[in-house]
């Protein structure tokens, strides 16, 4: 599988501690049979949208021209990975949703009121005022084909050529300055055999945009003409999960107090070397994690002061565990 770029431009969270998280994973929402999806013209104009999990997912549609879908998210079983063009606009690439699972969701990000490649979501519940996990993300079939192909209104991707989600939260009313975003496509490759398109699910990490009560995702392409991004403003997403118990209430430094122990993580950012101090002994181990959750370092825990050499690793955003035998301490740091 392609390695896909993630990209932050999010103010790094501190220590947290998960109690619980919700999973959107859409499954038992109703279809009337196989390959069809989510359609409701009852309110033309209004939102008709849905709510799975803690979350509510707005779905605007009209019934001009036969019925037409303006914005927001819909529900699909659809299964089409080869037919191109906007008729085929609630079909995964990948043909099925995450993990084999029937159902995922689909966004159409274009705001009917505005006409901005936007989509948004709401939490609902207790998951209101906290950070969200992520989703898996892939391309629907139609922008997917339309940038490998080019079609009647976007030309075929190039090299330089890329195309993006940006994803930011609203807490309290207010649009948050952090966002993080990831490649849906990417041909800025120094090798071009390297460029891709997203045909596979993938994890969407969320956690950098902290508390939140509301998401919106913006898309963008190299692919622009007079009337806007040419490339099909759409994504698919499924398994949306949310922390709606997520402690956040420590302050965002690198010290963490767990049972009798006080923990110190420092410098952060760092470069070559990475500092964890526990007070006692009774860490066993620390683990160094990408955002996916893949391990990249492991160390058996010293009594006190631990080094843990870092400068193989690459620039980016990572978390450390420090483990003991009945409990456990997240802290996230920077790799420059």
């Amino acid at each position: 599988m392609r390695r896909v770029t993630l990209f932050f431009t999010a103010l790094v969270l501190g220590t947290t501690a998960v109690r619980a998280q919700t999973v959107a994973t859409f499954e038992a929402l109703s279809l009337a049979h196989a390959d069809t999806f989510y359609t409701n013209y009852t309110a033309p104009g209004a939102d008709v949208g849905f709510n799975n999990g803690l979350v509510r997912f707005p779905c605007v549609y009209d019934t001009s021209f036969g019925g037409v879908w303006q914005g927001g998210f819909a529900y699909s079983n659809m299964t089409d990975s080869i037919t191109s063009g906007y008729l085929n606009g609630y079909s995964a690439k990948a043909g099925i949703g995450h993990n084999g699972s029937e159902k995922y969701a689909v966004a159409f990000c274009s705001d009917p009121v505005t006409f901005a490649n936007q989509a948004k979501v709401k939490l609902t519940g207790t998951a209101m005022g906290h950070p969200v996990k992520g989703f898996y993300i892939t391309n629907n079939t139609y922008a997917y084909n339309s940038m490998k192909d080019g079609d009647f209104f976007a030309r075929k991707f190039r090299n330089g050529d890329w195309f993006k989600i940006i994803a930011r939260g609203y807490y309290d009313g207010v649009l948050k300055s952090d966002s993080v975003g990831f490649y849906l496509a990417n041909f800025l490759q120094p090798d071009s055999a390297n460029n891709y398109i997203v045909k596979t699910w993938e994890w969407f990490d969320l956690l950098p945009l902290g508390k939140v009560d509301s998401l919106v995702f913006t898309l963008s392409s190299t692919d622009n003409g007079s009337f806007g991004m040419n490339t099909p403003s759409y994504f698919c997403l499924d398994d949306f999960t949310t922390y709606e118990t997520f402690d956040t209430t420590t302050p965002p430094t690198s010290v963490v107090a767990t049972g009798t122990a006080v923990i110190k993580m420092y410098p952060n950012p760092a470069t070559n070397s990475l500092y964890v101090d526990i007070a006692d002994n009774s860490a066993n181990s620390i683990w160094i994690s990408d955002l996916r959750g893949n391990v990249v370092t492991n160390i058996t825990a010293a009594v006190q002061h631990n080094e843990i050499n870092i400068s193989s690793l690459p620039a980016g955003v990572y978390l450390v565990q420090v483990n003991s035998k009945d409990k456990k301490a997240v802290m996230r740091f920077v790799k420059q």
